[in-house]
């Protein structure tokens, strides 16, 4: 799945403003458990010591269960998790040094899951009769075939094509892992369409394309898109993403969602709402610093802008951004224009003089924690580089009132999986033809509103991705928007039947 988000393993239990000490010992994760097959000798005490051996090499022991109990010994499946890779083989190596103890077996948690992939097909209708196949196929489906000739709009109401959504990519730009081909793009493509089941109860396919040419891209979309309600372009490089977004926009009568553009900026500005809230700021008035100009970074100033915010700057590899600086591609000339009329220049630690809000999409440690201290009081601070943020948010807290990231194991998850699910689910619902800002923007107001005012504070500004009531509202504030603006959706009857 596609979030511009961290998930460098740590641990923060403290509250707002207080400094913190970095967690000791390595950081256990589920995306690298193991179960070891292993067998023990008869001792009572051989279960003890292979805890204790898990435990002696910082690994947690999840599971311990008995496969095969005889006379004279056990065979036990030993579930653990560890921080990463080397460590799970640091894990194995203790269990073998364990007295009594062989190891048989080692399977990877991870794997397993992914085994013949994530996704099936299933069918909503029976087919058990021999009238059954003759309604839900031949001659019956006949029928069905001339009705959509003659309508060509009943498609959304009479296949899947009303709830399905596309989940395209080059494979060119995959979170964390960079440009690895559109086969090892194929698992992430795939949990995206998990998700889209799960949180929206959209059936999503996984469109991997072998070629990263513009026009191709563009054409194959072109030509898929009647079997779809929606495109959903997942981890396709910048610039090359603006280019296939724009033009896709152009031809197609179904929305065009760019995940790693839109989603992040939905999420960014839902999350940074509410931590002003906190902060008692105004959105108008502060000074937003945004680290990254590619693809999640012009989303989330292009969304901060259009909410109102008037003072932002943005740094890439190039330093400030500046509308003067000859050295900077059309995309980021751009951005520099919208946000930078003054020209200024430096690098990130000077962006940040009085700024009140940092947002980091873009790279793994580029800001020292002590730049922090340059912001203003009552900072909020969202470094959401993948795999490893632009700074260790735990030590932000001592500079920082508000922190983020995109951790699972810290307060404030931002997480795009609270947006693309409502968002797909309401453009669907209001059989939306485009995208338009006012949507994203619904989205974003729709889950902030999800944290009530008793519910606020710095370390809970955003919702859990797994709160149903995000989803409800997201695609609830996003179908009324799409209604309500001319031309944005198909026009329905008041019963929901297209018109014509």
């Amino acid at each position: 799945m596609s979030t511009d988000t961290a998930a460098t393993p740590s641990t923060d239990d403290t509250s707002l403003g207080e400094p913190t000490t970095p967690p000791r010992g390595p950081v256990t994760s589920a995306s690298y458990s193991i179960t070891v097959r292993l067998t023990a000798d008869g001792d009572p005490a051989s279960i003890g010591r292979i805890a204790t051996a898990v435990g002696s090499a910082g690994g947690a022991v999840t599971a311990i269960d008995v496969v095969d109990s005889r006379s004279d010994g056990l065979t036990v499946d030993v579930t653990c998790s560890a921080a990463d890779a080397a460590h799970s083989e640091e894990m194995v190596d203790a269990l073998r040094a364990v007295p009594g103890v062989r190891v048989r077996k080692v399977s990877d948690r991870t794997f397993l899951l992914h085994l013949g992939g994530k996704l099936e097909v299933a069918s909503r209708v029976p087919l058990k009769t021999r009238d059954d196949l003759s309604m839900a196929y031949t001659p019956g489906v006949a029928r069905v075939c001339l009705a959509l000739a003659d309508n060509p709009d009943d498609v959304r109401r009479l296949t899947i094509k009303g709830n399905t959504v596309a989940v395209v990519t080059d494979g060119s730009a995959v979170l964390g892992l960079g440009d690895i081909g559109p086969g090892a793009a194929m698992p992430v493509m795939e949990g995206k369409a998990v998700l889209f089941k799960r949180f929206a109860d959209i059936d999503a396919w996984p469109i991997c394309l072998d070629t990263q040419d513009v026009d191709e891209i563009v054409r194959t979309v072109e030509l898929i898109a009647p079997g779809f309600g929606g495109i959903n372009l997942e981890d396709i490089a910048a610039p090359r993403c603006f280019e296939i977004e724009a033009r896709l926009r152009e031809k197609l009568d179904i929305p065009v969602f760019h995940d790693d553009q839109h989603g992040t900026a939905i999420v960014a500005l839902a999350a940074m709402r509410n931590a002003l809230r906190v902060v008692d700021k105004q959105l108008e008035d502060v000074k937003i610093v945004v680290a990254g100009g590619g693809a999640a970074g012009t989303a989330i100033v292009h969304l901060m802008l259009k909410a109102g915010a008037r003072h932002v700057l943005v740094w890439d590899r190039e330093g400030i951004l500046s509308p003067d600086d000859e050295r900077l591609s059309p995309a980021k000339l751009d951005l520099a224009q919208r946000t930078n009329p003054e020209c200024v220049r430096g690098e990130l630690p000077d962006a940040l003089d009085g700024a009140d809000v940092f947002i980091g999409v873009s790279a793994a440690n580029v800001l020292p924690v002590e730049a922090l201290a340059r912001m203003a009081p009552k900072a909020v601070v969202f470094p959401m580089a993948n795999p490893t943020p632009e700074v260790d948010p735990v030590r932000a807290r001592q500079h920082a009132a508000v922190v983020a990231s995109g951790r699972s194991d810290l307060p404030n998850q931002i997480n795009n999986v609270l947006a693309f699910p409502g968002m797909f689910r309401g453009l669907l619902d209001a059989r939306a033809r485009e995208i338009s800002d006012g949507m994203l923007l619904a989205a974003a107001e729709a889950i902030a509103s999800v944290v009530k005012d008793d519910q606020l504070n710095a370390n809970y500004i955003i919702p859990s991705v797994f709160d149903p009531a995000v989803t409800q509202a997201v695609a609830a504030a996003v179908a009324d928007q799409a209604r309500q603006e001319p031309g944005a959706t198909a026009p329905v009857t008041e019963d929901g039947d297209l018109v014509g």
